[in-house]
């Protein structure tokens, strides 16, 4: 009877529930992925990306489970046996992050982003480029703020990216710089993006008058099989030289777009845009979230990732507006401001907003192809921002 009550004790003090009650930060954790799997598929906020995030949370956090082991990842010293140490003794969630390590899965994403893009907006209208442009502001300016929060160089660079509004990039540039934030970045990037419709509204009436949001715009031009095809090689050229730190992102970005505006690879064209993507986002979205353990996300840190990202999405989605408002100025009364908050890279979500804000104005107002243009502008804005970050702060 004694041994019998020895092996339970001792199945007992192993087992998750005791760990639990000596790190109640488990229990938290455990929770927070409830409420975030709650938002995936009772809210659908995100939910190809935040269900496997939140699943990823959950098992990490389920003490014992052994799923992932950052500490292989984080400050690991030169030559150290990485792929000897994950084989030998490593659990499902560090063989996946590996894609995130070396960074295959972003640029695998944005392949498939690359197949259901059309820069048709963009190239008929190339001024759009600008309010893409505008738009990473919230980028550089969080960058600062990360600063004043204390932040080192790597880390405030990998929390201003959040700016960008754009997933697969923030878990690209973290994953080089500040792989120990990643679960927190990645959790707030893509939180904001699901928020985009709450966000953005009230920032684009404020700076907007109702005569300037009524603005009818004119049709855009038609843009030529040519030219499409001839804008993503060149796109890759010359921003390669310019800066090849975004050379993977934007070549891959492009190379999707050019199979598919070539029309000569079809098949292949399909399986990068549907099975491939399907495929990695699964991989990405639960590889990220294992990273969330209550030791490394339940920091101080933690809630000012989160702040700062809410400022960024606000500074991004302000600096398109006030760009687009100076067109308009400039241009006298062409260009409705409201499509310079599509300038940050959820595509196709921030230029729905524009033309959903335009119609409540004016019922005959749409905005919709003209705000895609600074939304893919803003597609590789974000990527290109991403080339320059890693570019000054790679160690």
């Amino acid at each position: 009877m004694e041994a019998l009550w020895g092996t339970l004790v001792g199945i007992a003090e192993k087992s998750g529930f005791a760990k639990i009650a000596d790190n109640w930060g488990y229990l938290a954790m455990i929770l927070l992925s409830c409420v975030l799997l709650y938002l995936a598929i009772v809210k659908k906020f995100e939910p190809l990306l935040l269900l496997p995030i939140a699943f990823g949370m959950l098992l990490a956090n389920l003490p014992g489970s052994n799923i992932i082991h950052m500490e292989y990842f984080i400050d690991t010293p030169t030559g150290h046996p990485l792929w000897e140490e994950i084989l030998n003794h490593g659990g499902l969630g560090d063989l996946l992050y590996m894609g995130v390590k070396l960074g295959i899965y972003p640029p695998l994403i944005f392949l498939g982003i690359g197949t259901m893009t059309d820069f048709g907006p963009l190239i008929s209208n190339p001024k759009s480029l600008l309010l893409g442009a505008a738009a990473q502001l919230g980028i550089f300016l969080t960058y600062a703020g990360a600063i004043l929060f204390g932040f080192k160089g790597l880390e405030a660079a990998a929390i201003s990216i959040i700016g960008g509004a754009d997933g697969p990039t923030a878990i690209y540039v973290t994953g080089r710089l500040a792989p120990h934030l990643l679960g927190s970045i990645a959790v707030a990037a893509y939180s904001y993006m699901a928020l985009i419709p709450a966000i953005q509204p009230p920032i684009m009436r404020l700076l907007t008058t109702k005569k300037e949001r009524q603005i009818v715009m004119k049709q855009l031009r038609t843009v030529s099989k040519t030219e499409k095809i001839v804008f993503p090689i060149l796109c890759t050229i010359v921003i390669s030289l310019i800066l090849p730190d975004s050379a993977v992102l934007v070549g891959m970005l492009m190379l999707g777009n050019l199979m598919k505006e070539s029309g000569v690879v079809e098949r292949i064209t399909k399986t990068a845009g549907n099975e491939l993507m399907n495929i990695i986002t699964i991989f990405l979205g639960f590889s990220v979230g294992c990273t969330t353990s209550a030791d490394t996300f339940l920091r101080w840190e933690t809630g000012f990732i989160i702040a700062l990202g809410l400022v960024a999405f606000l500074v991004g989605t302000a600096g398109g507006v006030l760009l687009g408002k100076l067109m308009c100025w400039l241009t006298h009364g062409q260009v409705n401001p409201l499509i310079g908050s599509a300038g940050v890279s959820a595509v196709p979500m921030a230029a729905r907003i524009s033309q959903k804000v335009g119609q409540e104005e004016n019922p005959e107002n749409f905005l919709l192809m003209h705000a895609m243009g600074p939304n893919v502008a803003g597609v590789i804005g974000s990527a290109v921002a991403a080339g320059i970050l890693i570019n000054l702060f790679q160690r």
